[in-house]
């Protein structure tokens, strides 16, 4: 049977995690005939199967109003209480209008009833739930509990109730096995295992005449060898040991590039890796201003490329993270074959290098071993491609399509009862 299905976000738009795991849902879930149509304080989907309300992102001035009075204390105002249930409530009656205007079926929420960044949102979508008895699955991305800037709150009222919620009618879905783990033991709550995962029955694009330029446009020469880092500039990320692989490697050849900026983070950090990259010799280069979303003209008529127009034009990927709910670079690193250096993050040691991988691996450290072998990976041709093709292999078998529609099949029958 055919569902309508209605995701729900506080923003489905760009090339954050959330926006690209939804995406992938949704083409699985319209392969198995079933409908997509989209919530969002912001989208870039189809109008026509969209509704957009402005107060649901979590950058809408009323929440951050409200955001800026709960997180970092323990005590709440009666007026942000006051403000906190008038903006549910205004919300809870938007999903009414779109459930009925799309005669919804199953609610996707993601992410939506797992990190707080939009308390309002999070409450009137547990309320919604309870109201309707709607068939929902709750797509956990980020739990409060694994973000130390959610550890001072002053609604722990509401993140008992709603982060995630409790209900019959609702399926859990969680991304890696430690936070099923947590999920159970925090609010005795089963979930399902969905990892992140690619289409890799469908080759990597290849350049196209808009990207072919792209080594001249971002200034690199033709014999340059390209080390990307394909993240944000954020402290967890632990670029400085992208940083200091470049100077092990002692290749002048060798140019570090990062793709994203710093956001809303700050740019403290990434002063400080521009400072370590001047002192140690590194050529770090930042990209972000010719690296979108889409690909499009800047003000100065430059064009602007994406992140895949990049990929096949790189040789090696730096991937240190400290931590990560799962990696969607290390998956898309794989995607377009190429080798990357990981360190030994815990989701990956747990969930992802059981799986038989071939890479570089370090724990919190660089040793001559890891960096020997980056450096045989970027000079051998051969290894390399024995190397890639071994990890494409591995990365069909456990992360592709068909794990997916497997398990989303599985999800739909839970909630409905049909098959």
């Amino acid at each position: 049977m055919s569902e309508r299905i209605g995701f729900i976000s506080t923003r489905f738009a760009g090339t954050d995690g959330v926006s690209l795991e939804s995406a992938k849902w949704a083409e699985v879930l319209w392969g198995s005939n079933h409908k997509s149509f989209w919530y969002a304080g912001l989208l870039d989907r189809d109008p026509a199967v969209s509704h957009c309300v402005p107060e649901a992102h979590f950058e809408h001035p009323e929440n951050i109003w409200i955001n800026q009075r709960i997180w970092g204390q323990y005590h709440r105002d009666p007026l942000v209480s006051r403000r906190i249930r008038d903006m549910a409530n205004y919300l809870k009656s938007s999903l009414y209008e779109f459930t009925e205007r799309f005669d919804i079926s199953v609610l996707v929420a993601q992410n939506a009833l797992t990190i707080p960044m939009h308390i309002p949102l999070g409450v009137a979508l547990t309320e919604f739930l309870a109201e309707t008895c709607m068939p929902a699955i709750a797509h956990h991305h980020d739990f409060y509990w694994e973000r130390t800037r959610f550890s001072v709150n002053a609604v722990s009222d509401y993140l008992d109730f709603a982060f995630p919620p409790r209900g019959t009618h609702l399926q859990h879905v969680v991304i890696n096995e430690a936070a099923k783990e947590e999920l159970a033991w925090r609010k005795g709550t089963s979930s399902q295992l969905v990892p992140n995962v690619f289409n890799f029955d469908v080759p990597a694009p290849e350049p196209d005449d808009y990207s072919k330029d792209i080594r001249a446009e971002l200034g690199f020469s033709p014999d340059d060898i390209i080390l990307l880092q394909p993240t944000r500039i954020v402290p967890r990320k632990g670029i400085e040991h992208s940083i200091k692989l470049v100077e092990a490697l002692k290749n002048p050849r060798c140019k570090l590039v990062i793709s994203h900026d710093a956001g809303d983070e700050g740019y403290e950090y990434r002063d400080m890796l521009s400072d370590l990259a001047h002192e140690t010799g590194v050529d770090l280069r930042f990209v972000s201003d010719r690296i979108g979303d889409i690909r499009k003209t800047n003000s100065a008529g430059k064009k602007i490329f994406t992140l895949w127009d990049l990929y096949p034009h790189v040789d090696f990927v730096t991937y240190p993270s400290l931590y990560e709910g799962f990696g969607n670079a290390f998956l898309e690193a794989i995607y377009f074959r190429l080798p990357i250096l990981i360190n030994r993050y815990s989701i990956f040691a747990r969930d992802i290098e059981p799986k038989g991988f071939r890479l570089p691996l370090m724990d919190g450290y660089l040793t001559k071993q890891t960096i020997e072998d980056v450096r045989r990976l970027i000079n051998d041709a051969a290894y390399r491609e024995q190397t890639v093709e071994h990890n494409y292999a591995v990365a069909k078998r456990f992360f592709s399509y068909p794990l997916l529609r497997r398990r989303l099949r599985t999800l739909i029958t839970n909630i409905t009862g049909i098959d």
